[in-house]
């Protein structure tokens, strides 16, 4: 029984492992078939040579770089990241903490965005947890176990167990997962990296395009597993 259970625990890891080495695969083949679609449509033009001229040796000055990488870098990302995550936490609290007869606001959401995302492979929790986690990706799973626990708050579990146990009570299956790990691989870019692309480019056009272009590749992925999951199964 133990040698048995021991296959069946490697068994199980070298499927996981595999599927999250096609999901990476995946998301590699479709950076490089954008790119060459983008680079014949949108970034059609013609090919410039590049002048590299490098300026003149100075003596590295410690205090300065210190300084100029504090207040350009660190300070700027981190000023940018509050303009958007402090509204989204007063957004998330809001909307798990109000409740309309015995619903949450967070529940009608889900609710609205169920049947579209029953389309994905996914529930509207789900659908709405990446929505809301627009500000950081890194908040998705904390706010999906916020809605199915029905918490008040943000939550943070470092028991894999007890993780495992919520998303199977909430009729999470293999399709579920992998179509998780599909959406948060080809999904919207966080508010920071939007606003970076604004200010980079000077132009709300490309932050847009940034937007939606890796968004509908995840949708229609997704949606073409839910198909073919539904067919062969």
């Amino acid at each position: 029984m133990v040698q048995w259970g021991l296959g069946n625990s490697f068994k199980s890891s070298l499927i996981a492992t595999l599927i999250v080495c096609l999901v990476v695969c995946i998301g590699i083949a479709f950076t490089f078939a954008i790119s060459s679609i983008l680079s014949k449509t949108l970034l059609k033009g013609k090919t410039e040579g590049a002048i590299l001229e490098l300026p003149p040796y100075r003596k590295p000055q410690v205090g300065r770089i210190l300084a100029s990488s504090l207040i350009d870098r660190t300070l700027f990302v981190l000023g940018r990241a509050l303009v958007v995550a402090v509204p989204a936490g007063i957004v998330i609290w809001i909307l798990s903490n109000i409740n309309i007869g015995s619903l949450s606001l967070l529940t009608y959401i889900a609710n609205f965005f169920d049947p579209f995302a029953k389309l994905m492979g996914l529930d509207g929790y789900i659908l709405t947890a990446f929505l809301l986690g627009l500000p950081a990706n890194e908040i998705v799973l904390p706010i999906i176990l916020m809605c199915y626990t029905r918490a008040g708050a943000l939550v943070n579990m470092e028991n894999l167990q007890s993780i495992f146990e919520i998303l199977s009570s909430h009729s999470w299956t293999i399709l579920t997962a992998i179509n998780v790990m599909v959406f948060s691989l080809l999904h919207f870019p966080c508010g920071t990296t939007l606003l970076t692309i604004k200010k980079e480019t000077n132009s709300w056009k490309w932050a847009f395009i940034s937007f939606a272009i890796p968004t509908v590749c995840g949708i229609a992925l997704c949606m073409l597993n839910n198909l073919v999951y539904h067919i062969v199964i």
